[in-house]
């Protein structure tokens, strides 16, 4: 066993990279915790620089050649796991900063813009959306919370490492869409059209907000038109992950057709 004290140096590192949004811009790191999340993300390409793991916890293995492996015991692990019920590993991992240069689209692409969305789990949800859709990319504007958050990790299952992500100003992320002739639909309440019954064909970004404001004026000025999600009850607004779910498989579904 590599490290069994609480008080260890390095453990206190690690929470720290774990909870200070500071630590992790400055290293480049982040946190990635579960069996399945650290494979996912080695699948895509991503490579831990250290492992570590408590053997009483995990039951299974995770193959690796380059990254550093270090076990620790039941009581550390704990200390710095960020899960209920954790399976004993947890990767550092060096960030995957994207750029808008970097993104190579499909034909016809299809992008989501999240604008100002504030809870890691909606952000996380959006992830495995845009990952289980086939999205080319999350461009993700004016963002009010830190997209390598271990919570955002946890949320979208590593789906963070499949989906290139891109944290980008409106101006520069409309300079992008604008350049490559993609067309920017807006999720709005107040849209005449619902969705099902407006071409989502060609290339396109889905712009969505905050549940509880919305986009703001300048993707709902600057888009080509505005779709509506149509709803029976009292409450006029529905989760934000859902509804981006929603209008992504609607598009997915009007390509395949």
């Amino acid at each position: 066993m590599d490290i069994t004290s609480l008080q260890n140096s390095y453990i206190k590192y690690i929470v720290k990279l774990r909870n200070n949004k500071g630590q992790r811009e400055q290293d480049k790191l982040m946190l990635v915790e579960g069996w399945d999340e650290i494979n996912l993300a080695q699948a895509s390409g991503h490579q831990p620089r250290t492992l570590l793991t408590a053997p009483e916890l995990a039951s299974r293995q995770i193959s690796n050649n380059h990254a550093e492996i270090i076990t620790v015991n039941r009581a550390v692990f704990e200390k710095i796991s960020y899960r209920e019920n954790p399976d004993g590993w947890l990767g550092i991992f060096p960030i995957p900063k994207f750029s808008l240069d970097d993104l190579e689209l499909n034909d016809p692409p299809l992008l989501i813009i999240a604008e100002a969305i504030e809870k890691p789990g909606n952000l996380g949800a959006i992830l495995r959306t845009a990952d289980a859709a086939g999205v080319d990319a999350l461009l993700v504007c004016d963002p009010r919370v830190d997209l390598y958050n271990p919570n955002v990790v946890r949320a979208s299952r590593g789906a963070l490492f499949a989906v290139p992500s891109v944290e980008a100003s409106n101006e520069s992320a409309l300079a992008f869409l604008r350049k490559r002739e993609i067309k920017i639909v807006a999720a709005t309440p107040q849209a005449e059209a619902d969705y099902t019954r407006q071409d989502l064909r060609g290339p396109l970004a889905v712009a969505v907000g905050t549940e509880d404001k919305g986009l703001t004026d300048f993707w709902l000025n600057q888009s080509d038109f505005k779709v509506k999600i149509p709803m029976a009850g009292k409450v006029n607004s529905l989760n934000v992950s859902i509804a981006t779910a929603l209008i992504v498989f609607e598009v997915a579904r009007q390509r395949q057709q």
